[in-house]
């Protein structure tokens, strides 16, 4: 459920408002000149772009989050963070741990964001140090937008940047790293499926595991674990010891564009996204 949050998340708005700002005009350059210009025609109309650009609309796209890069220190997306820019004049998305949705309206070469109702969830871990990441990067600040081979990137005056790229289908399960979104990892748990070789590989946070693991239907039917032997902190132990509860057993899985659901019989889930 939404919960009306406009005055207590400010700095969301702006953030939203800012990027959703620059989703009208597209702009397609290969050099900074061209950056430029392309930038400056925008201005001119809110659908198009004309000398120097490519003309293409950017609404009713979902364009995910790769990363934030700001102060010099670059944040990888933990989550499934995205935003779209409806055609109904409506903007959309999460930011990463958050979910929002609002209003936009144009003014002159910005849109301001109107209405906004935001989730209140207070997150741990990773999750929350990349929803705050990506809360600041454009913080009183209009970014510019760049656009080329379905990625966007938005860059502030300081040099902050986002970098999105265009959404889809859904990521495969085989070959695809994923991470464990659990904060009790620490950012460290990850599982890669391989359908060649009929297995799951990764690490438990401490530990690398690996186990045959069979895809069927919806279904994954994942062997006995073989792991090493280290011994980490109590935290990441723990966190371990709950992650081989999802081995030697059927599993039910689901992914939804870049986020993964494991459950096992007995009802437990485990979160993991695809790591850019």
């Amino acid at each position: 459920m939404y919960t009306h949050r406009y005055k207590q998340r400010s700095r969301r708005a702006v953030l939203a408002a800012a990027t959703a700002a620059l989703l009208v005009p597209a702009v397609t350059a290969c050099g900074s000149e061209q950056a430029d210009a392309g930038a400056d025609a925008g201005r001119s109309s809110a659908g198009s772009a004309t000398a120097g650009t490519t003309e293409r609309s950017l609404t009713g796209i979902r364009w995910n989050v790769d990363s934030v890069t700001a102060g010099g220190t670059t944040h990888r997306a933990t989550s499934d963070a995205y935003m779209i820019l409806t055609e109904d004049g409506g903007v959309e998305g999460s930011y990463g741990c958050n979910s929002f949705r609002g209003e936009t309206a144009p003014e002159g070469d910005r849109v301001r964001l109107e209405g906004l109702r935001s989730t209140a969830v207070a997150c741990d871990g990773p999750g929350r140090e990349f929803d705050h990441a990506l809360l600041d990067a454009f913080t009183g600040d209009s970014p510019r937008a760049e656009v080329k081979d379905g990625r966007l990137v938005l860059t502030s005056e300081d040099g902050a940047t986002v970098r999105f790229s265009e959404g889809g289908e859904d990521t495969p399960l085989h070959g695809t790293k994923w991470k464990i979104t659990s904060p009790d990892t620490e950012g460290r748990a990850h599982l890669t499926f391989d359908e060649e070789e009929g297995t799951v590989s990764g690490s438990l946070g401490c530990n690398k595991v690996n186990a045959d693991a069979t895809v069927r239907d919806g279904h994954i039917t994942v062997g006995t674990p073989t792991t090493t032997r280290m011994v980490c902190e109590d935290s990441l132990m723990k966190a371990e010891k709950h992650l081989l509860r999802f081995f030697d057993t059927t599993l039910d899985y689901r992914v939804d564009h870049r986020s993964m659901t494991l459950t096992s019989e007995n009802g437990r889930s485990v979160n993991a996204f695809a790591a850019a």
